[in-house]
């Protein structure tokens, strides 16, 4: 291979350096170099991360972080001059002018001195942008190669920027809304009760704990966790915290329930009991309202915690039960699809048959508020691109709001595999009740279980607004 060979690369051992020999690297940088710099090093200085704060800052806008254009003073001279084997020593740098999103930065290392005996170099770096205007100028020292190196030159990482923003309106509402009195049911985990005070902290809740009070203390004493000023309605067990965050939900004393350290199923059945006062004449459902970063936009999962088999009636209530809190997050009028494995009617696939009937329902406006299609497999319910190469005519298809699955089981499995291989997040609700229940796993972020209550918090706000 020739010594120009793009796919090596080559040093210059301190014997082959002289001095005023150079090289030079360019890149643009855009914003999403801002966004993987700072999460890479954890500098999330507004100043590089938020234009409102950057307008008025001293530079009117946001602008790159110093280091992203230093450090590919580093890639010069790791790369190219002295190349693969330098150790850098030590670097000066001066900041001339800011770098602004959208810029070209050329970043140039000169060999200045050489230490004979101590294989030491000292090179003159500078950066300038498109303009030839300098932003970055100084001296590094390096111990430079002793040997030849010709090494394959290795692919840069392909890196997908993930981004988690999907909340941030709905977030910004409910805290708007004030904080909203939530019995926390059995709360004798540490978990449950830092979710509760999480969320108080946010200003989206009024925690009530409802349990055993000296488990509750208890538990807050062993986990660190304050409980001053947090009422406790003590009851004995899990059974009576159920019942009893029922009773005080029934009474207008709770906005919200909000699942402690029991059983969904215990928490559930005393709200859907008979003669409870919670439930509604919809069957209640389960929601994952998620976040997943390569879709343009939120996107339901229902249902995948409660309703094992449903029911083409239990289906219909599903599905208005997450229209209404899409319209809670302001979509105006959702697009739901119903998922089956096809696309097509086929009476030996009832999921296909329910989906079809779901569809005439709403056009019957037995489903009201959204536009709901159906069988749609999930390729064609998310992706234009698959929906157009099987020649699919949908007002739904490609841009769903709503994932309407046959069962609890494939909704579960779905969800799951958002979570774990698209890397979404999934704020859990139940609704179709007469108050939001929040429900959050030990293995929910912080963001998602805040995002829970946030999603509660307007429900209830949209309650209250609603006449009686």
């Amino acid at each position: 291979m020739s010594q120009a060979d793009p796919a090596l690369l080559r040093n210059h051992t301190f014997d082959q350096l002289r001095l005023g020999q150079s090289a030079s690297l360019t890149r643009t940088v855009g914003q999403d170099d801002i966004a993987l710099f700072a999460a890479v090093s954890g500098d999330v200085n507004p100043a590089h991360m938020d234009p409102a704060f950057a307008a008025t800052d001293r530079f009117g806008q946001v602008v790159v972080h110093g280091m992203w254009t230093a450090a590919l003073v580093s890639a010069v001279l790791g790369t190219e001059l002295p190349g693969p084997g330098t150790i850098y020593l030590g670097q000066d740098l001066r900041f001339a002018r800011p770098v602004l999103p959208g810029d070209t930065v050329t970043a140039t290392v000169t060999v200045f001195e050489k230490r004979e005996g101590k294989g030491q170099v000292v090179l003159d770096t500078r950066c300038v942008n498109q303009r030839g205007e300098e932003v970055l100028s100084g001296q590094a020292l390096v111990l430079a190669p002793g040997r030849a190196i010709a090494w394959p030159r290795m692919p840069a990482p392909d890196v997908a920027l993930q981004r988690h923003d999907r909340y941030a309106s709905v977030m910004a509402e409910a805290r708007g809304c004030g904080a909203m009195r939530t019995a926390i049911v059995h709360p004798c985990s540490a978990e449950a009760l830092a979710a509760a005070l999480e969320a108080r902290d946010e200003g989206l809740l009024e925690p009530l704990l409802v349990g055993p009070e000296a488990r509750i203390r208890a538990v807050a004493e062993a986990a660190g966790l304050s409980l001053q000023g947090v009422a406790i309605e003590g009851v004995e067990h899990s059974h009576a915290a159920a019942a009893r965050a029922v009773e005080l939900a029934v009474r207008g004393q709770v906005e919200a329930l909000m699942k402690g350290s029991l059983h969904t199923d215990e928490l559930l059945g005393a709200v859907v009991a008979p003669g409870s006062g919670l439930h509604t004449e919809r069957r209640i459902s389960h929601v994952y309202a998620m976040d997943v970063p390569s879709y343009h936009k939120p996107l339901i999962v229902t249902d995948a915690a409660i309703n094992i088999s449903p029911t083409l009636a239990h289906k219909r209530d599903i599905c208005q039960n997450a229209i209404d809190l899409l319209h809670v997050m302001g979509v105006a009028t959702p697009h739901v699809a119903v998922l089956a494995a096809v696309e097509t009617v086929n009476p030996a696939m009832p999921a296909t048959l329910d989906a079809a009937a779901l569809t005439v329902m709403a056009v019957r406006g037995q489903i009201r508020g959204g536009r709901v299609d159906g069988p749609l497999a999930f390729d064609n319910a998310i992706s234009v691109d698959a929906a157009r190469t099987k020649e699919i005519v949908s007002p739904v298809a490609g841009s769903a709001d709503i994932l309407l699955v046959p069962d609890l089981e494939a909704g579960n499995m779905l969800a799951k595999q958002l979570i774990y291989l698209a890397n979404a997040d999934a704020a859990g609700l139940v609704v179709g009740a007469r108050v939001p229940i929040i429900l959050t796993s030990r293995a929910d972020s912080l963001r998602t279980r805040l995002a829970s209550a946030a999603l509660a918090r307007l429900v209830a706000a949209r309650r209250q607004r609603l006449p009686a």
